[in-house]
């Protein structure tokens, strides 16, 4: 991996609510949290539960770093309070999402989340320094020199964005709950993914999995990877009845489907 222009670790690959225990060990329980490094740039995608993690490894030392968010839903903001490098006053984060829509704010959202009786303490005892931006997705953002951010909004009745980031002649994508269906168009996600080197996708089960609901999302990402000639599918966003035996399954079944394929487990480490 030396001399890659783009790394990303997973901190965190799990919907819903976390689920620690034996049965997931293998693949991690922690609610999403993706760590992508850009040189000496530091992006962070999703603050659920994995986020603490990623804190401990941060540890003393200063830190600049963006969060962005695909959406505000629990599972995705749930980690925050306990983000060890939110409460260092050395350190910045420019906290970013582009899926609220009238008197909503990413800050007004996590200021509830850490108000009485949710939680003891308010967002203010965090020292570190917070910028809040509010943008409408589809923009393109350039949070530091040599980084591009372009972004594309997706499902109408429960928004999400999606992100592409650029650096050194490289991308990484990250969709999470991109729902297949008529809330999204499948050339949207094409031009967004369309010749990244790796591309995170949401994990939603075939109809096989899901007792006949028509849910394919995985094996639709694999589609749309190949189509768009992605180096590196990962699936992630486990839905939290699936455990490790599960999980190991869906490995062959990707493998088959799109060789090459990632299942993401808490600590992948990819490089482009």
């Amino acid at each position: 991996m030396n001399g890659a222009a783009i790394k990303v670790r997973f901190w965190g690959v799990r919907a819903h609510i976390p689920v620690p225990g034996p049965e997931t060990a293998d693949f991690g329980g922690n609610t999403p949290c993706v760590e992508v490094r850009c040189g000496p740039h530091l992006l962070i995608f999703d603050s659920g539960t994995g986020i603490r993690l990623l804190g401990q490894n941060l540890g003393a030392s200063p830190v600049d770093a963006d969060l962005f968010y695909a959406h505000t839903q629990f599972d995705r903001i749930c980690g925050l309070p306990f983000f060890a490098s939110a409460f260092n006053p050395k350190n910045t984060f420019r906290i970013w999402a582009g899926h609220l829509d009238g008197d909503e704010t990413v800050k007004g959202v996590l200021t509830q989340l850490m108000t009485d009786p949710l939680f003891p303490v308010p967002i203010t005892i965090m020292r570190a320094q917070l910028e809040f931006h509010d943008f409408r997705a589809g923009a393109t953002l350039a949070p530091k020199p040599g980084i591009v951010v372009r972004t594309e909004g997706f499902n109408w009745t429960r928004p999400v964005t999606g992100y592409r980031v650029e650096f050194g002649g490289k991308a990484f994508c990250y969709l999470s709950d991109v729902k297949r269906g008529v809330e999204v168009s499948a050339d949207a996600v094409l031009t967004l993914i369309r010749g990244a080197d790796i591309v995170a996708f949401n994990a939603a089960r075939d109809p096989s999995m899901e007792g006949g609901h028509a849910d394919d999302g995985w094996r639709w990402g694999a589609e749309l990877c190949q189509s768009a000639g992605v180096g590196t599918y990962v699936i992630t966003n486990h839905r939290q009845g699936d455990d490790d035996a599960a999980l190991h399954r869906l490995e062959k079944d990707a493998e088959v489907a799109r060789p090459g394929s990632v299942v993401a487990r808490e600590g992948t480490v990819l490089a482009a």
